[in-house]
């Protein structure tokens, strides 16, 4: 069984992160997701700059985390940008592409997997799409623009990887739907599982996957507070509830460390929990450490803040987090 304590040692030192590029007027938007890819170069997904402040719901000077979006006047930045292990930024991609950023990986091959969960009906919206490692669409899965729960439909698609084989593992997890649909390399519908609910197998906003040494899937159930674990056929293997109530979470597959990170737990939402950066082992459940979110003294008076997007170094001395209320990005160096 994991060990269910809160981990108590923080041995991350604060580090300036990547600055933003002029490509991008020098500032970021809200961040949604941040990898590290095959080559340790670092990958940010964010909602270009249309942000709304003033939400009484939120810190003093962060986004609502609701309504930015890469739509009209904001859609010739890209949502995705690179860069170097060192800070250089490298390239920008998906300029046009997707409306309103949310899912993103890195696999393998340094192919890059986006989920959109805009909607423009007809035109945009409720897609997964594939981008080459230069920046060519290569597949679309879904119907821009259109919702639904069939095999080729989905709601909100909230995040996506892929296995070692090339197989493709969709979170239909931002709308109702609460499901994993399962894909071959191609884009053949394969299998799905999960509804609505919160016993093993069942969903309340899956919002992001993240896959370890052995091919197990995790998915960060947030609001069931947990990680739920899968063999790549959906049977259910465990459940975790001592990583916070999961917004992002991501496992470096040398080592198989688990980091998770915890956006909105406060004294009404996962009462007990600190919101922050949870990490530990993807073997066994165990907590590590826990990096408190910065503005962890307003968790009582705010929906959101810190980090939904997470990943590390491949050798887990760096931590890289991407704040979406606060739209900014962190970076932590292991002492």
């Amino acid at each position: 069984m994991p060990i269910l304590s809160s981990a108590q040692t923080n041995p991350y030192i604060s580090r300036s992160p990547n600055p933003p590029p002029h490509l991008n007027d020098g500032r970021w938007g809200e961040m949604i997701q941040v990898r590290v890819g095959p080559e340790e170069n670092v990958y940010v997904y964010h909602r270009c700059f249309k942000v709304v402040l003033g939400d009484p719901l939120v810190a003093p000077g962060h986004s609502d985390g609701l309504t930015a979006n890469c739509l009209g006047r904001w859609s010739g930045y890209p949502p995705i940008l690179k860069f170097s292990p060192e800070g250089t930024f490298l390239a920008g991609f998906g300029a046009g592409l997707v409306g309103r950023p949310h899912g993103f990986n890195v696999d393998h091959k340094g192919n890059m997997w986006i989920t959109d969960v805009a909607l423009t009906p007809g035109e945009m919206g409720a897609v997964v799409h594939k981008i080459d490692p230069e920046g060519e669409l290569l597949m679309t899965l879904g119907q821009p623009g259109i919702t639904g729960q069939d095999q080729y439909t989905f709601n909100r698609p909230s995040s996506v990887i892929v296995a070692e084989n090339g197989d493709i593992f969709v979170a239909d997890g931002e709308g109702p739907n609460n499901r994993i649909v399962k894909y071959a390399a191609n884009g053949d519908y394969l299998l799905e599982w999960g509804t609505s609910g919160s016993g093993s197998g069942e969903f309340s906003t899956p919002h992001d996957l993240a896959m370890d040494s052995q091919g197990r899937l995790f998915v960060g159930d947030r609001g069931n507070s947990r990680i739920q674990i899968f063999e790549q056929d959906g049977t259910f293997v465990d459940a975790w509830s001592n990583f916070g109530r999961p917004s992002g979470i991501y496992i470096n597959k040398a080592t198989d460390t688990l980091y998770s990170t915890d956006s909105t737990s406060n004294a009404n939402t996962n009462p007990g929990t600190r919101r922050g950066i949870y990490i530990g082992s993807a073997r066994t459940g165990d907590l590590q450490y826990f990096i408190p979110d910065p503005d962890l003294g307003l968790a009582d008076q705010t929906r959101i803040s810190g980090a939904s997007g997470i990943s590390s170094s491949h050798d887990d001395t760096v931590i890289y987090a991407a704040d979406v209320a606060p739209w900014r990005l962190r970076k932590y160096e292991k002492q």
